[in-house]
Order: structure tokens, then C-alpha cells, then sequence
């Protein structure tokens, strides 16, 4: 057997197939994002403008963040100590659970190391603890889910995305005395589209359904407070378990459930992805709770951010740039072959300084290859403009079609 001949070739099938990832090299500038410096392919920093990253709302950057970091770095130390059961259960740890649980009006939260951790863990969790239990799955759900699901060992049921009607023809076709869950997210984050949540709720309860929602790309982006779809919606207390990632639009380090008390109790319990693990430093946790805390009593944020979303879909599409239609923060221009999105983002790197990451298959279906933006509060126009630029003289060099 040559092993290294069966890697090797796997990694070739990714090149030849125009998908292998890249990571850069950058350092973001503290108190300046989005500019950062590039170490990628040359001697030395260059000055870039990051376009894609998700700290959607610079909260990573924060003095409010960073200066309780420093405050909790001085305090307790760098890491926990263990996991939650062995010293690593810090009361940075209790109170930004108690603010998440606030935060979406459940009973009771719990914080994971990752909001993929989060998915899976959980997911798989409470599956398995169903006995018999089907779980209605939307098709274009995370990998986190997907994984989550499939550990459980439950029967999946998957639906076509946002599609009601498929959704309740499987959940009456299942029997009714099975237990069912049905898992979905709030903005799915490479369309930018949302979940229609009161909707299927409606068939949750109709069919005797608990429910899942993934609100990854929407805490701290929507809602009064920061809650998300589900708070914009007033639809939180409609649904069994909400979970949410504390690096997204927080600005650091994480994942989270919020539900009743006696569905935490029995993840916290049973899950292994949560008991065998080191529990986050609280010198993240310090952060995380300021972020919250902070967004829950400002919109400046969010609404800088939606102002500049929608800016940058105007200009995009009166420059007859492929934008996709999205109802979201979420900006993505379409390329539909990933030798060319990889090419496009190389050339914006290298000759413009613009740092936009591609997105293929399996992120998004073949065919549908991307860049996806995602403008921020402190994303000028004139950042916007050079962007715009950049990219018509791209599209021209490369003789790809403008939208009609």
C-alpha cells in the first residue's frame, strides 16, 4: 500500500478541480480593521483591505473587547485550567451564560469551544436520547449540522431549502408517534437568504416537532438586542433550541445553545464534545460577555452595517457586476467556475491589495462558485468604490459576462 501516493493524489484532485484552499498570512491592524498587512507571497507586510472576514460588526476590535481581555488576562490568566468539571468552570464562564440565555429568553445557555462543537455536540446529543427520533433536515444546512445529525444515528429527512411544502409532505409521511426535530438556520450564509421561522414553527407544532435554529450569521446582527432572526421575528420563543457562535458577529471565540433548563442539563450531561473538552480561556469568555453585553444596548453597529451592505449591492449592481439577490449582510457575487473565482481573488490580492477568500464546492454547489463579501461598519465608500473598480477591470481582463 503507498500511502503517500493516495494523499498526494487526493491533494492533485483538489488543484485540478481549482478548489485547493489557501490560507493567507495576515495580521489584522488593531483599532483599523478592515486594513491589515499580507505576508502572502512576497517579503514583508503589505497593506491590504480584508472583505471577507466574518467579524461582521468589528467587535473583535472593540475597545469595550479587548480592554476586558486585558482586564481578565491580568486577573485570572491565560487559560481555564481543564474542562467545566475540573477547574475550568471560571464565573466569566457562568455569567456570559446567564447574558446568552437573557439574550434569546430561554431558561438556560451553554458555551462550547466553537459553534461547530456546538452543532455537533448537541445535535447528536439529544438525537440520540430520542429513541426512534427522525430528524427533518433543511438541504443547505452547515456541515456542523450535517455531522451532528449523522452522529446521532437518527433517521434524516432532508428538505428542500426553505420549502415548506416538502417539509410538512415528510413530517406527515413520518408516524406520528416518532419523535421528530426539525433543524434549520436563520440566514444561510453564502446566499444571504433567511429561514421563514414562524412558518415552520407552524409545522413544528402541527406535527409534534421540537426545533433547532442555527442563528450563526444573525446574533448580534439582528434584533433589538443582538438576538437574531428569531428576535426581529419575535419568533424565540417559539423554538426549542436556539444555537449561536460567539466568533462571528461577537468578535471572538466560540459556540452556544440557549433552550429550557432540563435540555441544557441534559447536553451539559451527555455530551462528550462538551464534557471531554477544555473549556474556553476566560480571557476569550471576558471578551465574549463585554461583546454581548455591548450589543445588546447598541444598534450603532448593526445599522452601520446594513447601511454598508446595502451600499455595496448598489454599487455592485450598477456596475453590472454579478450580485446575487440577498436580503442580508451577506454579499455575494457570483462566478460560477472556481478555476476563475481563485484566479479573481489571486489578482485582487496581489494587484489591488483587496483580500476576498473564494467559495466553492463543497461550501456551495458546483457551478455557483463565489466571492462573498461582507461589508462591515467601518468599510468606507471610497473602499467600496476601489473594490468596484478593481473588479470591473478584473471581469474585462478575464472576458467574464456582466449581469444584463
Amino acid at each position: 500500500m503507498d500511502y503517500q501516493r493516495i494523499f498526494a493524489e487526493a491533494i492533485e484532485r483538489l488543484h485540478a478541480e481549482g478548489r485547493y484552499r489557501v490560507f493567507i498570512d495576515i495580521l489584522r491592524n488593531k483599532g483599523a480593521f478592515p486594513n491589515a498587512r499580507c505576508f502572502h507571497g512576497h517579503n514583508g507586510p503589505k497593506p491590504i483591505t480584508v472583505w471577507c472576514s466574518n467579524d461582521y460588526l468589528c467587535m473583535g476590535q472593540h475597545p469595550s473587547v479587548t480592554g476586558a481581555m486585558e482586564e481578565a488576562l491580568h486577573d485570572v490568566g491565560a487559560g481555564s485550567g481543564g474542562t467545566r468539571n475540573i477547574g475550568g468552570n471560571t464565573h466569566y464562564h457562568v455569567e456570559l451564560e446567564a447574558e446568552l440565555a437573557d439574550l434569546h429568553g430561554k431558561d438556560s445557555a451553554l458555551i462550547f469551544t466553537s459553534g461547530y462543537i456546538s452543532n455537533e455536540a448537541t445535535l447528536s446529543t439529544i438525537g440520540k436520547l430520542l429513541p426512534g427520533c427522525i430528524i427533518f433536515s433543511d438541504a443547505l444546512n452547515h456541515a456542523s449540522m450535517i455531522a451532528g445529525i449523522r452522529n446521532s444515528g437518527c433517521e434524516k429527512q432532508v428538505f428542500r431549502h426553505n420549502d415548506l411544502e416538502h417539509l410538512e409532505e415528510l413530517l406527515a409521511a413520518a408516524p406520528a408517534d416518532a419523535p421528530k426535530l426539525i433543524a434549520f438556520e436563520s440566514v444561510y450564509s453564502m446566499d444571504g437568504d433567511v429561514a421563514p421561522i414562524h412558518a415552520i414553527c407552524d409545522l413544528a407544532d402541527k406535527y409534534n416537532a421540537l426545533t433547532y435554529l442555527d442563528e450563526v450569521h444573525a446574533v448580534g446582527m439582528y434584533g433589538a438586542r443582538g438576538g437574531g432572526i428569531s428576535e426581529r421575528d419575535d419568533a424565540a420563543h417559539r423554538l426549542t433550541i436556539i444555537e449561536g457562535t460567539l466568533g462571528k458577529a461577537f468578535g471572538v471565540m466560540g459556540g452556544y445553545i440557549a433552550a429550557d433548563r432540563n435540555i441544557v442539563d441534559v447536553v451539559r450531561s451527555y455530551a462528550p464534545g462538551f464534557i471531554f473538552t477544555t473549556s474556553l480561556s476566560p480571557v476569550l469568555v471576558a471578551g465574549v460577555l463585554a461583546s454581548v453585553r455591548h450589543l445588546k444596548a447598541s444598534s450603532v453597529e448593526r445599522d452601520a452595517q446594513q447601511a454598508n451592505a446595502a451600499t455595496l449591492k448598489r454599487i455592485f449592481a450598477e456596475a453590472k457586476l454579478p450580485v446575487m439577490p440577498s436580503t442580508t449582510h451577506i454579499v455575494p457575487l457570483l462566478v460560477g467556475d472556481p478555476v476563475r473565482a481563485k484566479r479573481i481573488s489571486d489578482i485582487l490580492l496581489a494587484e489591488y491589495g483587496i483580500y476576498v477568500q473564494p467559495i466553492n464546492y463543497p461550501t456551495v454547489p458546483r457551478g455557483t462558485e463565489r466571492l462573498r463579501f461582507t461589508p462591515g461598519p467601518a468599510h468606507s465608500e471610497e473602499m467600496m468604490r476601489d473594490l468596484t473598480a478593481a473588479l470591473v477591470e478584473i471581469w474585462d481582463r478575464l472576458e467574464l459576462p456582466l449581469a444584463a
